[in-house]
């Protein structure tokens, strides 16, 4: 049995990723902001960082938000893992953090050199975007009378569980540094991810591409964000929602 530390473990990741590792019988703490007794922000660590890295052999670092910190929560991370001499720091990341400018994947490929500096052995595994987060933006296009569409970026979608699989196999594995990335099934335009959405729901909307501007938008129309040679996922998006979504009697 191993001693787990699963930071962000109540979230869309974390959860499932917590749930192997009890099924598979290690002993998993989570630490997230709201969840005792290891309720602690990492961004600000504390005494209750150290009592939930202390006796921990492998720490899966699966907490990170857009609205910045992810750097400040690494840095306080690593620093009490060291400390605690944590054998494991494993971390999961986006494909494309490298070659997308955004604020947020600048931050996360931040964070990994900073696992990779650490002095700990460490494990970084980048996947695409997980089905659940497509969903949400979808949803968030669909609220206006017409879904304005990003022009010419498409997107490859991955099941959660299947990452969680690969993240808690990693987890009990020897550090292995950067491994090969992990990317959905298939590669969709918007404009067929908004189409499978429709027909899964039944809200139609009409359909704008709108052309934008700026070093981002290019590299996401290039594809930066996306690993068609690392298709190994296998549930696709259409899967996904019919799951999400019954139909309607």
């Amino acid at each position: 049995m191993t001693t787990i530390l699963v930071t962000g473990g109540t979230g869309t990741l974390g959860r499932l990723v917590t749930e192997r590792l009890r099924a598979g019988g290690h002993e998993v703490r989570v630490l997230s902001r709201h969840a005792e007794p290891y309720a602690v922000d990492l961004r600000e660590g504390g005494p209750g960082l150290t009592a939930a890295v202390t006796g921990a052999e492998v720490v899966v670092h699966c907490a990170s938000t857009p609205r910045g910190g992810d750097e400040k929560a690494a840095a306080n991370l690593i620093a009490a893992a060291r400390q605690a001499g944590v054998a494991h720091l494993v971390y999961i990341s986006i494909v494309g953090v490298d070659r997308v400018p955004l604020g947020y994947y600048r931050a996360k490929l931040a964070v990994e050199e900073q696992v990779a500096q650490s002095g700990l052995g460490w494990t970084v595994l980048r996947t695409t975007q997980f089905h659940d987060l497509v969903l949400q933006v979808l949803q968030t296009l669909a609220k206006p009378p017409v879904m304005l569409l990003p022009a010419g970026i498409s997107d490859q979608p991955i099941a959660v569980a299947e990452v969680a699989d690969r993240l808690t196999g990693l987890a009990l594995a020897a550090p292995a540094g950067r491994v090969p990335d992990m990317g959905g099934p298939e590669v969709h335009t918007l404009a067929e991810l908004v189409r499978a959405y429709q027909r899964a729901t039944g809200r139609r909307r009409p359909l704008l591409n709108v052309p934008l501007a700026g070093k981002a938008y290019r590299r996401l129309q290039a594809g930066g964000h996306l690993t068609p040679e690392r298709a190994v996922g296998t549930g696709t998006f259409e899967e996904f929602l019919a799951e999400r979504f019954p139909a309607r009697g």
